[in-house]
Order: C-alpha cells, then sequence, then structure tokens
C-alpha cells in the first residue's frame, strides 16, 4: 500500500467541483437517513474533507485523524491501534452504498482512494457544467414518471415492477465491481496458480477456492456467482491457519473440467470450496461443499436461501459470504476439526509449527492438564523454528496465561506464567499488529494482570479486525460479562454461540451467571449442563448452584462431588472467581449460591 505523501492526485481535479459545491454535497450525505455510518464515522468524514478544502490535505495521516477525531492522544500508534485503518476502511464501504442508492443522482461525488486518507471530489453527472451554482448542483435528475409527465400516463405499481429487473441488475453490479476490485489485487492468473495469503515459510493446510457456478443463464446468476466467490474470499482471508488460493473467472470451465483429486495433486491443496447460486422470482439459493482433494470426499455441504431485493442486495452477498466463511473458518470449524482428525497423517504431520496451534486450540477447549505440557513443549519448539510465525507466539502466550488462571503449574508459578505470556503475546502483536488471533491472545493476557479496560479494548479490536469470528464475539462477551456489564456481554455470546459450529464450554459459563442473576434458575440449569461437556470445575459449580434453587438434591451432591476434583475452585471459590476478573457482586452472589447448594446436599 503506497504510503500517504505518494498520493499525488489532487482532490479537486482543475475541472471538477468548486470548494462550495463540495461542502453542499457533504451536508447532502451527513443528512441523509440513508448513510449508514455511525457518528464517529461522519465526523471523520467532515474532518477530512474540511480540512482537504482549507488546504490542510497534506496533513492528513492516521496520527493526526487518530487525535482530532478517534479521541487518541500523542501516544497512540497505527501498529497496535489500527482503528483509522479500519474506520476508514467502513467509511469507504458506507459511501460506497450511499451512492449506489440514496445518492445516485447526486451531482458531486465524494470518495477516500485506498492507501490515503485525503478524499477525492468529482462531478458524476457530465452534463453538469464545471461552473454550475450549489443550488443547481444540489438538484437531481427527474426521471420520466418522478415529478414529470411523458406523453402517455404511468400506473406506478406498473412502473415500480418495471424498474425491479433494472434496479436489481444495477445493484448486482455494483456489488461485484466492489468485490471484484479487491479480488483484482489478490489474483494471480496462472501458469501456476499463487495463493492470496500465506503464513511466511509456515506449512499450513490450502485451501482453494473454485468460482461459484451460475445455475441458468441470466445476469443475475452471474453476477451473484461472481460477487459472492469474491466475498468468500475475502472473509476467508480474516481468519487465520491456512493459506487461501483461488482462479480468475476466465478459467472457470478448465479448472471444472479437473475434478478436486486432479486439483489437489496438481496445486497441493488439501480442500477445495465450490459452490452454485440460483438466482429465482424472490430468493436466491447458494449451495457449497468443501471435498477432501486428496480422497475427493466431501467432507461439508450446506445450502442457504435468502430473499432477493435490490436495495438489499449487497447486503445478501455480504451474509451468505460471510456465514459459509465462519462455518469453514473459524477456530472451531470444518477445516480446523478435520484438520485435528488428520494429525498423524502425512500430509498433515511435517505442517510442525501450524500442527502446535492446532493442539493449543484443542487444549483451549477443555484446559486438560494432563494435556498442557505437550502443548506448550511443542509450541516453544515452533517458535524456535519459526520465530516470525505469530500465531504460534500467540498461542503459547495464551496457553501460559491458561496454566496461571487455573494454577496447572501451582500457585507461585502463576505470576512467572504471566509474565512469560504477556512476552510472547506482544511478540505476536509486534510481528503481525492486524492479527485477531494475536489481539485477542493479547486482550486474554492484559485481562488477567488486571488491565481489564485495555483488555476490552483489544477484544473490541479483534472483532472489529474480523466480525465474523464466533471466538473472536466470545471473548468480548465474556469479558464483559464478567465485568458486570451484562447488557452489553451477554448478546454478544449468545450471538457466538449461534456462529459457532460446536461452542466450547466456556462460552456457556457467563450466560448461566446471568440467568442466575436474574433468577431463572431452570433456564440457568439447561445452560450450565450444556457447558459441562468440556468445561471445568466451573461448569460443575453452577449446576450446583442451579440444583441448590430448585430443591435438587442429588443433582447437587453430584456435582459438588465432581466439582471437589478441582482444588482451584473447590477449595477457594471466591478467590477463583477474582482471579478470573468477576466483580465483587458477581464473587459474593456465587458464593452465596454453593452455600446454598452445600446444605441442600446434606439436608442441613
Amino acid at each position: 500500500m503506497p504510503s500517504h505523501s505518494t498520493v499525488t492526485r489532487s482532490p479537486i481535479p482543475p475541472s471538477g467541483p468548486s470548494p462550495d459545491e463540495v461542502r453542499v454535497e457533504l451536508e447532502r450525505i451527513l443528512t441523509n437517513p440513508d448513510l449508514q455510518a455511525s457518528e464517529r464515522r461522519r465526523a471523520f468524514l467532515r474532518y477530512i474533507v474540511e480540512e482537504t478544502l482549507s488546504g490542510r490535505a497534506d496533513r492528513l495521516k492516521g496520527f493526526s485523524v487518530a487525535i482530532a477525531v478517534f479521541g487518541r492522544d500523542e501516544t497512540f500508534d497505527s501498529q497496535t491501534d489500527p482503528v483509522v485503518r479500519l474506520e476508514a476502511r467502513r467509511l469507504r464501504r458506507d459511501l460506497d452504498s450511499y451512492y449506489v442508492d440514496a445518492g445516485s443522482h447526486d451531482p458531486v461525488r465524494i470518495s477516500i482512494p485506498k492507501g490515503s486518507y485525503v478524499p477525492h471530489f468529482e462531478w458524476h453527472e457530465p452534463a453538469l457544467a464545471p461552473n454550475a451554482t450549489p443550488a443547481e448542483a444540489g438538484g437531481r435528475t427527474k426521471e420520466p414518471g418522478v415529478g414529470e409527465t411523458t406523453g402517455k400516463p404511468d400506473d406506478t405499481a406498473a412502473s415500480g415492477r418495471g424498474r425491479r429487473p433494472v434496479l436489481l441488475i444495477a445493484a448486482i453490479m455494483f456489488a461485484i465491481l466492489a468485490a471484484a476490485i479487491a479480488g483484482w489485487m489478490l489474483m494471480k492468473r496462472m501458469a501456476g496458480v499463487e495463493p492470496i495469503a500465506s503464513a511466511d515459510t509456515v506449512n499450513q493446510p490450502a485451501v482453494v477456492v473454485l468460482p461459484f457456478e451460475a445455475l441458468g443463464d441470466s445476469e443475475t446468476n452471474r453476477y451473484l456467482a461472481t460477487g459472492i466467490s469474491q466475498e468468500l474470499i475475502g472473509d476467508l482471508m480474516l481468519f487465520p491457519g491456512f493459506r487461501i488460493y483461488t482462479f480468475p473467472a476466465s478459467q472457470e470451465k478448465d479448472i471444472r473440467a479437473a475434478g478436486p483429486t486432479e486439483l489437489g495433486r496438481d496445486l497441493g491443496v488439501a480442500y477445495v470450496v465450490s459452490g452454485s447460486v440460483r438466482a429465482e422470482a424472490e430468493e436466491v439459493r447458494v449451495a457449497t461443499q468443501l471435498t477432501d482433494a486428496a480422497s475427493g470426499q466431501v467432507l461439508w455441504a450446506r445450502a442457504y436461501e435468502r430473499p432477493l431485493e435490490p436495495d438489499a442486495l449487497i447486503q445478501v452477498q455480504r451474509d451468505l459470504s460471510a456465514e459459509i466463511a465462519t462455518e469453514l473458518g473459524q477456530p472451531y470449524g470444518v477445516v480446523n476439526s478435520e484438520m485435528n482428525v488428520r494429525l498423524t497423517t502425512p500430509q498433515v504431520s511435517d505442517m510442525h509449527s501450524y500442527v502446535c496451534v492446532l493442539r493449543a486450540y484443542a487444549f483451549r477447549r477443555n484446559f486438560s492438564s494432563a494435556d498442557f505440557a505437550p502443548v506448550l513443549q511443542c509450541l516453544e519448539e515452533a517458535v524456535r523454528r519459526d520465530p516470525a510465525y505469530s500465531d504460534a507466539w500467540a498461542m503459547l502466550g495464551w496457553v501460559l496465561v491458561d496454566s496461571g488462571r487455573i494454577g496447572i503449574r501451582g500457585e507461585d508459578k502463576r505470576q512467572e506464567e504471566y509474565d512469560r505470556a504477556l512476552q510472547a503475546v506482544t511478540r505476536a502483536a509486534t510481528l503481525a499488529p492486524n492479527s485477531p488471533l494475536a489481539l485477542k491472545a493479547l486482550a486474554a493476557v492484559n485481562h488477567y494482570i488486571g488491565q481489564y479496560d485495555e483488555s476490552e479494548r483489544l477484544a473490541r479490536m479483534a472483532v472489529d479486525l474480523n466480525p465474523y469470528d464466533p471466538e473472536a464475539l466470545a471473548q468480548l462477551g465474556w469479558r464483559l460479562a464478567v465485568r458486570g456489564k451484562f447488557e452489553d456481554g451477554i448478546p454478544i455470546l449468545k450471538r457466538a454461540i449461534e456462529r459457532s459450529a460446536n461452542p466450547p464450554g466456556w462460552y456457556f459459563v457467563l450466560v448461566a451467571i446471568d440467568l442466575y442473576l436474574k433468577g431463572d434458575f431452570e433456564q440457568m440449569l439447561s445452560v450450565a449442563e450444556r457447558s459441562a461437556p468440556d468445561g471445568r470445575g466451573v461448569s460443575q459449580a453452577l449446576i450446583a448452584i442451579a440444583a441448590g434453587e430448585l430443591g435438587k438434591r442429588d443433582m447437587a451432591r453430584t456435582a459438588l462431588a465432581k466439582m471437589s476434583d478441582y482444588e482451584s475452585i473447590s477449595s477457594d471459590p471466591a478467590s477463583y472467581f477474582r482471579r478470573h476478573g468477576a466483580t465483587d457482586a458477581i464473587t459474593d452472589a456465587l458464593e452465596t449460591g454453593l452455600e446454598k447448594a452445600r446444605r441442600i446436599a446434606t439436608g442441613a
């Protein structure tokens, strides 16, 4: 990406709109209710436009924007806080959506070229002369049937139906254009196909995404198939852990003639993602599947159906690609689960460092003390072997902080493990400042060293970078809820659970606690039991509390007995809850619940 200082295009071309005309357009955009931008992004847009019109475009750097718009101070570092880049990306998308719909007839266009925060201003309609007045520029071009009549009467409903295909095609073409611009930057015409994303020298499983097939001859089918393919590639790239390959659409016929096994042999990929799109009447149906490139076996398949409306088409396309990418790419999703099954096969066993990261994810499902030492050793070897592998450093830090908070190697080792964990995750974030995994791990360590505000900030950054990652959502929701912010945290946790193919038990713990504090003991018991299969002592504590409230003596007795197997919580529950960052109100309530469960269990 070019630095900001290398951008040479003038924001206002010689024949472009005047500053007054640009300001008219700015107000038109900001006052339009159809603009999707948040208040913060609206302030961002106003600031960069006014600075540019005032002759200070050369000062529009990430640092100055962060201070002026986003409330950062002089310690702001864009390498560890990507807020300006993220909000600029969203603002570009907001403007694209505005101009495809509500602003489609605006005479002036404001855009923000990638690689710069300096906006560009240009005329949209050639009929508007450069010396048009602001009032003239503010007018909209009239169409037949909108504010004026043509030679014959027009039936409004019929006219709406007649325009619908045109609107649909226009919306689709815009969606494809937006996706294709990003995709074009990523794809390479192949003599051999090259990966879009990789992890330096680390050997990771490769996934090839084939162009989705359009079922039917209509332009709608073809546009949607291309657009969803491109969006899916971009969304999959948000998930770490595998390399993404793709083909240009021009080679679609050739690659469809080759089966998955031939692609796997020729390209050395492990998996093939393929799909089809059919748009009919008011509905679009997308079918997709994941195939084992070695055997040709279909490992996963799913169909999605959505209503087809011009004004929501871009969002439908994004939602579909995001849902598919989430199922395939999340930490406990289809690809990683399949790779875990195949850890001992020759194709996987030589991916040494990647395998260590997979084993760490498996450890983090149930935090088994027996698995800790071999996983730690594997990760330590991985960072020695591949010192630039950010994911391994992140998981090393995360596993160390897990050991410290649980007490796997004893209470006396806790601070030492927290210190090592902080060093490891800081190294991960330095290697990959925009890695969601590095940010999640850094957030976790900050939480356990008592830096709760910083932990929340980092967790939000991870969600901003990949809003489709259920684990990022769960981490943020958990951190909010355990600090007493249930109204904010619980909906996020529930969203993480809904998006997870196989959610770990800890996703449910704070949901159960919230239900307990609300007095909904039946539902609390149901949720606590969902946390138990791969949960730890805290799951049994919650089951015992719920059982005590419901008067279920045998269940309370059994759960308390199972909880006693976990010394860190059974010996001193209050210290355990506080060590995890629980507020005094949560800790006191859970202690009271456990005391009641013990009385019920003993019949006292």
